[in-house]
């Protein structure tokens, strides 16, 4: 059981060293963009709007590396809560009686627990909401301050594309973005340390 833990532990540490990478590339990918877009009044603003896509992209990337991620995390949290946490102290007795046959099955067929949807709600909680902010207000700043002589929101124009359109779709897609991380939901990612649970566990302490 312990080279178990041990071989799981070190499968979920390179998921998340995945994750981390992601995230990484995100950050270098927005530093480079901003970078260029503020270089000079003539460079075009669609180009941190390019950016946008590329992040979403990695978000896209990163919600499947985390569906992965959490197939491993769960069966970690499967040991540690009723094997080494009932060890430790059998007082408080087993968290999950069907725990070795559900631990079975997910070894004989692995699945993953969480939804596409809610992988992205995870990442977007964690890195990318502020992320895709710090370059929505790049995006306002550019086009409200050096828009080349144009007022808003002729200043948003893509081509033939007219500025309200484009103010119109990107306002549509943050939108759906809001709507993903904070809409209410069930989690499905059980024994995922969250803000919230690190307030509670304060309150107890």
């Amino acid at each position: 059981m312990a080279h178990l833990y041990r071989g799981e532990i070190h499968r979920m540490k390179l998921w998340r060293e995945r994750l981390d990478r992601t995230s990484n590339w995100a950050v270098t990918l927005i530093a480079a963009i901003l970078t260029y877009a503020f270089s000079g009044s003539d460079q075009p603003h669609y180009l941190i709007l390019v950016g946008v896509v590329m992040v979403t992209v990695f978000l896209i990337i990163e919600a499947r590396r985390y569906r992965g991620y959490d197939m491993w995390r769960s069966r970690v949290r499967i040991l540690q809560r009723n094997v080494f946490a009932y060890s430790l102290d059998p007082s408080q007795g087993i968290e999950d009686p069907d725990w070795r046959p559900r631990l079975s099955r997910d070894y004989r067929v692995p699945r993953t627990k969480i939804s596409y949807e809610e992988a992205i709600a995870h990442r977007l909680r964690r890195v990318y909401l502020p992320l895709v902010t710090v370059l929505l207000v790049a995006w306002l700043v550019r086009i409200h301050f050096i828009s080349g002589g144009q007022n808003w929101p002729a200043s948003a124009a893509i081509g033939m594309l007219p500025g309200w359109i484009v103010i119109t779709f990107i306002g549509g897609f943050y939108a759906l973005l809001a709507g993903i991380t904070f809409r209410p939901r069930v989690w499905q990612a059980t024994g995922e340390l969250r803000r919230s649970d690190v307030g509670a566990w304060d309150d107890i302490e």
